[in-house]
């Protein structure tokens, strides 16, 4: 933020480092205050206060809550070195000269410190403000924000362990038991950074009388808490699906991949604002609620380790044996559709056989318009048939 008045044309706070993105614990914060006058201008005083806090601030009904925490509290007084200065420490700058107070000052140490965050009901910010004091007028202030990210590295023993769990649920039909669904996952590590793969294993099982699907999303959770009350915020950040399971069938993901989008890691350390991130594996039940199985995720900071840089080369070399693999099995291009000489045109407009929304107000039963699709043109060259990761399978 720059500051110009009749007196003052420039006053801002610039870093010595403008190009760097972000500090972390320990790092020195350093820079100037540049000041330029339109006229002689007598200072008294500069002062530079860095500042660093926690605020958390909604509405509960007519109650308004609100908390603050403070990790950083830095005040100087700052000199101008080459600047003679009068006996009550005063300055007089003049036009046409370039001023410069120089700063400098550390973060606290790791533990005492949290990243820099803005959410829907409340921040984490870290900025240094300048306070130009002159006699018989109002103080002159200036203000530049800095970024904070404190490293979480997820190569510990207790994030590179697997996790998982069960669930099952019984389904009724107006009060009358219809079966149950059930679903059983596991991933091989609670730690992923941005950009990684989250490969998931599960079987899912449906035993009722309705067609249910197998989703899994990334969702992150932020905490509030202010005044004794906490508020929680929840948001779906990405999604994938498996396909639709008919009643008595099983289905069963062997390592179904899900990415980790770019997102903010997760924030622990701080008492008033909480971020977690959570894997949510659920089953899509039509007329009733989902089956939900959620799994904590920690997302730590990119860059940490060289686990993210062996995996993408190991990936690489995974999809280019993948590529000459297929390029060895696929078959040729099959013959066109327009060879087919048959009316395929409808009676009447198909209806989907389910109507897949996340809603509570999806119809149990869909009925689907009887359709004879014309047969496949044959193919020339096919001898073997290939099968995705997903099998279907019946219940026993």
């Amino acid at each position: 933020m720059v500051v110009m008045s009749k007196r003052v044309k420039t006053f801002e706070v610039i870093f010595s480092d403008p190009s760097k993105t972000f500090y972390c614990s320990g790092d020195k914060v350093a820079g100037k205050i540049l000041v330029e006058v339109a006229e002689v201008t007598r200072v008294s005083a500069m002062k530079v206060l860095g500042v660093g806090c926690a605020k958390v601030e909604y509405a509960k009904g007519k109650q308004k809550c609100r908390e603050e925490n403070e990790y950083l509290r830095y005040e100087e007084v700052v000199q101008l070195d080459d600047q003679p200065a009068d006996h009550d420490g005063s300055v007089i700058l003049r036009p046409g000269n370039k001023y410069e107070y120089m700063f400098g000052f550390e973060l606290p140490q790791q533990g005492q410190i949290v990243s820099s965050y803005k959410g829907k009901f409340g921040y984490v910010q870290y900025y240094v403000k300048a306070f130009m004091e002159r006699p018989a007028q109002p103080a002159l202030e200036c203000k530049k924000h800095f970024e904070v990210e404190e490293p979480l590295d997820v190569n510990t023993p207790d994030l590179l362990s697997p996790t998982g769990g069960m669930k099952e649920k019984k389904v009724t039909c107006m009060f009358i038991p219809d079966g149950q669904v059930s679903l059983n996952a596991k991933i091989d590590r609670k730690g992923f950074c941005e950009g990684e793969d989250i490969c998931i294993c599960a079987k899912f099982e449906n035993t009722c009388s309705r067609i249910v699907v197998p989703k899994a999303a990334i969702i992150s959770k932020h905490t509030y808490q202010a005044n004794g009350r906490t508020k929680v915020f929840r948001q779906k950040l990405s999604s994938v699906r498996g396909n639709h399971i008919i009643s008595g069938m099983c289905d069963a993901w062997q390592g179904k991949t899900i990415r980790v989008p770019k997102i903010k890691p997760s924030m622990l350390g701080c008492n008033i604002i909480r971020v977690e991130y959570a894997l949510m594996i659920y089953m899509h039940i039509p007329g009733s609620e989902k089956l939900i199985l959620e799994l904590p995720l920690v997302i730590g900071t990119a860059g940490l380790g060289s686990r993210t840089n062996s995996m993408s080369s190991t990936d690489g070399s995974v999809s280019n044996a993948s590529a000459s693999w297929v390029s060895l099995r696929m078959p040729s291009a099959p013959p066109s559709y327009c060879d087919v000489t048959r009316d395929c045109r409808l009676d009447q407009p198909l209806t989907p056989l389910l109507n897949d929304y996340d809603g509570d107000d999806s119809p149990i039963f869909m009925h689907a318009s009887a359709f004879q699709f014309p047969n496949l043109p044959a193919y020339s060259e096919v001898d073997e048939e290939f099968s995705g990761n997903a099998h279907m399978l019946q219940v026993c």
